[in-house]
């Protein structure tokens, strides 16, 4: 697999890499000495006016969150860089290529909170990288490093905080607010790696900076990991509010061969091609239910049977989650075993009725967000590809020239 970096380089993926190096010396070089301690006060109200949000899923405001973390009680602040997402490479480019982007972000924000420990948890590949750039770097606070596992639910965010207090990356059944009592029950900030790369650029260069780039509903650059159906995987950098055509093409792929993209992720939403000039934010993309998310684009081919590929990815969510919960445990691999059947051509007129019924039992009843990701994927599966759905259940398959089953 070859992935590159290309598009903007604010957060030095290209930049740096391009330089030769990843040393403390090319960084500051790059960007500058990071910047004497913020106040709390004053990085929330930086991070307000500058409106990043999380680059890890959920998208939720940088300033809410840094703001939720209790005073006292020895905070904690947690780099989450696991990327269980199969195609994604965002994070991982990230650390190799910008590694002390990355740890100035988390150095940053443990000293707004107070917090007395940091983490950085990721994929064995990355952090012997983060490991060199820490032999580096005289932070008053030591950055512990901790080796997340290769597995797709590694990355929520009780999962983190369990993997960090026990070694088993298995999310927690209702866990309280992370702010509140999250690592061995102190007010912890978890935060995506990327974040708090941005993070570091809005402590560097204020606010109206990281405005300059981007829309007012989506300011700022992001990550995108592009995979699928592509001539190579690749990670590029671009402004918020950019549209599915101009990154595609930015990820060296001609909008004209895809039917249809997965954004956000396995727990994300497809957007079909006539919505490809579409703008990447939430409310570009509400129609679809979809959002940028994690930032993983999956190209889907116009010889590729959208509905072959949906029934494949649900069974990989179905073999993936931790089996803690009902809905994990028998509503997964139900979804999955309707959504085959279809696939296989099965003529039994009811399955997509009892797909959709499946993903209505399982979400909001997990022990954890998976299956709630899993049914949306479903849904959206259901509705782009109703006429994939239709061709299949009449024993035919659109993709493949209305050839039989």
């Amino acid at each position: 697999m070859t992935t590159m970096t290309r598009g903007l380089t604010r957060l030095g993926t290209g930049r740096l890499f391009a330089a030769g190096g990843v040393t403390l010396a090319a960084h500051e070089a790059a960007y500058g000495p990071r910047p004497l301690r913020w106040t709390r006060e004053g990085l929330l109200r930086e991070l307000e006016a500058s409106g990043l949000t999380g680059r890890g899923g959920a998208g939720f405001p940088a300033w809410r969150k840094l703001g939720s973390v209790g005073n006292g009680r020895r905070p904690v602040v947690v780099a989450n860089g696991a990327e269980g997402e199969p195609l994604s490479h965002k994070d991982a480019a990230l650390l190799r290529h910008a590694p002390h982007l990355v740890l100035d972000g988390l150095v940053t924000a443990g000293e707004a909170v107070g917090a007395t420990e940091l983490f950085l948890y990721a994929t064995a590949g990355t952090l012997s990288r983060v490991e060199a750039a820490l032999a580096e770097r005289r932070d008053r606070v030591p950055v512990k490093l901790v080796e997340a596992p290769k597995a797709f639910i590694s990355g929520e965010a009780s999962a983190v905080v369990n993997a960090l207090e026990t070694g088993a990356a298995l999310p927690k059944d209702k866990p309280a607010r992370l702010g509140v009592s999250g690592y061995r029950g102190r007010p912890t900030l978890l935060h995506n790696v990327e974040t708090l790369a941005q993070l570091a650029l809005v402590a560097r260069y204020g606010a109206e900076w990281f405005r300059s780039e981007g829309s007012s509903d989506d300011p700022g650059s992001r990550l995108f990991s592009v995979g699928g159906d592509v001539p190579a995987e690749t990670v590029v950098e671009a402004p918020g509010g950019a549209t599915l055509r101009e990154l595609l093409e930015l990820g060296g792929v001609d909008p004209e061969f895809a039917t249809a993209v997965l954004v956000g992720g396995y727990h994300g939403a497809w957007v079909p091609a006539d919505a490809f000039d579409l703008p990447v934010t939430a409310r570009g993309l509400q129609r679809y239910g979809a959002s940028p998310g994690a930032g993983v684009l999956m190209v889907l081919a116009r010889e590729r049977c959208g509905l072959e590929t949906a029934a494949r990815v649900t069974r990989y969510l179905a073999e993936s989650s931790a089996r803690q919960c009902g809905p994990c445990m028998f509503g997964l691999p139900a979804m999955a075993d309707v959504l085959e059947r279809i696939a296989a051509g099965e003529r039994t007129p009811w399955l997509a009725a009892e797909a959709e019924r499946f993903a209505g039992l399982v979400a909001g009843r997990g022990a954890c967000h998976h299956p709630d990701g899993s049914a949306k994927f479903v849904r959206s599966s259901l509705t782009v590809f109703r006429d994939e759905v239709q061709a299949h259940l009449a024993g035919t398959c659109t993709a493949h020239g209305g050839q039989g089953r």
